[in-house]
């Protein structure tokens, strides 16, 4: 939410040029950006609620109301206020009231607003607070998922201290394998459980129960007797993590029935119109690196399992009934889009632009939702902003953006033009996707040094997305090269899993084919070449430079630079050695060796920058701190950025933001 300045009784009328006139993106405009999710239809289908996300430039924090918008554009106003944040809208049903979430009194609670008065209260005094509200068929309760407490563990209790005491804090005891997540910490005891509570007030009813987690949407039976839910409620759990089920629950007599039974993960279970079929997503667990994500229907009973789109290539993500058909997102060579298929598994090409929810770097991103009559809203995006809030006509062709939340800011501001490339790699002549931003006040007569970004993952994609990182970057005089290397999703099955127990490998003759392409194309200065990216961009970041000097210096974020170390450290170890490797450490050292970037670290000369959050859980610490140790210890010029209180997550606060793209430009800079 933009600061607004009122002036009562004086109106001022800026000249046109002044009004027309347009300086740099700039690093306090990070504080000035907004961006749009989770859009939701009203019952009639003419407005659209949605979350506004805004920046607190006193607290530093990202913040987020609710607004409201006809489906033409007209009336765009706010529904909450204020430096809290508000999210997870729900209408009931009926279209009477909206359930939601919010921080406003201190602690995350469900609130109802009724939709005709605007009054609101909190339904119950949650001490844990909620997420994934599901509303019953008949508006009267709600569904919820929230933890439940559980008691510390204490293995040698010290006896009762004398009175007025002041000892040390009682030991954490610790006999769990996952201990530790990134962006919340150590795992408090207790778990995730569903509940139902009346939309009116009430008590919570807990409805599931056991030590395990219950976070997946939740969907009811079209009579109200029974919620639907996506868990790992196998007795092995705890070690294999990705072995979800759709399950069901009797809230009469709380009985809870598995519905899926193959191994690997079944989620996001989703109720037909008609109430007698689910639909949800999943895949076979083969222990691969990558795997496409389906979308199953079934019969409420269990049976009738069938794979709606075997034959798609791609992973499916949101989806939304509408009638007998589904309306389904997916992201396609780093575009977003959204297809409709009917019951015999044909599918249909409704639109795409879904985008713009991901906040610094040009990851795929954006939600989506339809109407009964198949009326489309979505978080609409493009390499110039962040997302909007954009509708389809029940036909589906172009999006119509229905609002312009950051042109107040963005319409004064020059940005760099981004432009997509296609190449060859060196290795086996693969067809590479990328996108080449230009500086500000581009000059086809001269030469621009090069940054090389590098998304993470490794099993993600960038695309034509607004990046305030990189344009900060292109405002500073760079250009920037961005990539999908092989191991990038939205290229099928086979592209991503090129890297599979062989990452980092040919992915670096994706990237630096990508340089030689974009030297080639005459705008390059050879001679001014950097390297940069964070997390799996950090592993090849580290890696390249172990592997060429080509680059006057680099940065590198939040990398994996020991597997043996990250196996054993981060908070995905059963990930890393069950499908990155396949074996443990202790059984196959010469292959985590292998594959370290530490490996190589005696070839670096080239001038390197570690860049890492101190509480990052993902990518620890002392990753980073192994290498620049390293680096020092064979005198290579090096220089280590630690970010105060930050996980894996460095942006999840504007500033931080600023400062990781102000490092790295700055030692760009000063290695000209």
């Amino acid at each position: 939410m933009k600061h607004l300045l009122i002036l009562v009784s004086t109106l001022i009328l800026l000249p046109l040029t002044a009004q027309a006139q347009q300086k740099n993106f700039d690093w306090l405009d990070v504080f000035e950006l907004e961006y749009s999710n989770d859009p939701q239809f009203t019952r009639d289908g003419e407005s659209v609620i949605y979350v506004r996300t805004f920046m607190d430039i006193m607290k530093d924090r990202k913040r987020s109301n609710l607004w409201i918008v006809d489906t033409d554009g007209n009336n765009n106003r706010p529904l909450t206020n204020g430096l809290n944040n508000n999210s997870n809208p729900r209408l009931s049903p009926d279209g009477r009231m909206l359930a939601y979430i919010s921080n406003e009194s201190g602690k995350s609670q469900i609130v109802i607003r009724f939709m005709d008065s605007g009054e609101t209260f909190e339904v119950a005094q949650l001490q844990t607070g909620a997420s994934r509200l599901s509303w019953s068929p008949d508006s009267k309760y709600i569904a919820f998922s929230a933890h439940v407490p559980g008691k510390a563990k204490t293995y040698a209790p010290l006896p009762k201290a004398p009175e007025g005491a002041e000892w040390a804090e009682k030991a954490r005891y610790i006999d769990e394998l996952q201990f530790r997540r990134d962006g919340s910490g150590y795992v408090k005891p207790g778990n995730s459980h569903i509940f139902t509570v009346h939309a009116l007030g009430g008590t919570p009813h807990q409805v599931t129960s056991g030590a395990f987690n219950h976070n997946s949407e939740i969907a009811w039976a079209a009579d109200g007797s029974i919620l639907y839910f996506s868990a790992n409620r196998h007795d092995n759990h705890k070690v294999e993590t990705r072995d979800s089920e759709i399950y069901a629950v009797d809230l009469m007599s709380g009985n809870i029935s598995p519905m899926t039974d193959r191994f690997g993960p079944d989620s996001n279970p989703k109720i037909s119109p008609d109430g007698n079929m689910i639909a949800y997503t999943g895949s076979n667990d083969e222990r691969m690196g990558y795997h496409n994500n389906h979308l199953y229907v079934m019969n409420t009973d269990g049976t009738g399992i069938k794979n709606l789109i075997p034959d798609l290539d791609r992973s499916v993500g949101t989806f939304h009934w509408v009638g007998k058909a589904i309306y389904f997102q997916y992201t396609d060579l780093g575009t977003n889009k959204i297809a409709r298929v009917n019951m015999s598994g044909d599918v249909y090409e409704v639109t795409e632009g879904v985008s713009g929810t991901s906040f610094g770097r040009p990851y795929s991103s954006g939600t989506f939702n339809v109407a009964s009559d198949g009326q489309i809203v979505m978080t609409y995006a493009t390499a110039m902003d962040q997302a909007n809030i954009g509708v389809v006509g029940r036909r589906g062709g172009d999006v119509t953006q229905i609002t312009d939340i950051n042109g107040d800011l963005l319409d004064h501001r020059k940005l760099g033009t981004v432009e997509e490339v296609w190449y060859k790699s060196s290795h086996d002549g693969l067809d590479i996707q990328g996108w080449l931003v230009k500086p500000t006040d581009f000059d086809p007569s001269k030469k621009y040094p090069l940054i090389l970004e590098i998304h993470g993952g490794p099993f993600s994609a960038y695309g034509p997305h607004f990046s305030a990182e990189i344009q900060l970057m292109a405002n500073k005089g760079y250009m920037v090269l961005y990539t999908n290397p092989r191991g990038s999703t939205s290229y099928g099955y086979e592209f991503a899993n090129k890297i599979h127990h062989n990452y980092p490998s040919n992915d670096y003759d994706d990237l630096i084919s990508g340089v030689d392409h974009v030297i080639g194309m005459g705008t390059v200065d050879p001679d001014k070449l950097y390297v940069t990216g964070g997390s799996g961009g950090g592993v090849l970041s580290s890696w390249i430079i172990g592997k060429t000097d080509r680059f006057k210096a680099a940065v590198v974020a939040k990398p994996v630079i020991n597997w043996t170390s990250f196996t054993l450290y981060s908070d995905m170890s059963l990930s890393s050695a069950k499908y990155w490797f396949g074996s443990m450490p202790w059984d196959d050292q010469e292959q985590y060796w292998k594959r370290s970037p530490l490996s190589l670290v005696g070839n670096v000369t080239t001038p390197t920058m570690l860049l890492t959050g101190e509480s990052d859980l993902r990518t620890p610490m002392p990753e980073s701190e192994q290498y620049y140790q390293a680096l020092k210890m064979q005198e290579v010029e090096a220089s280590l950025v630690r970010i105060p209180g930050s996980y894996h997550g460095i942006t999840a606060r504007p500033s931080n933001l600023i400062t990781k793209i102000q490092h790295i430009v700055k030692w760009f800079d000063e290695h000209p």
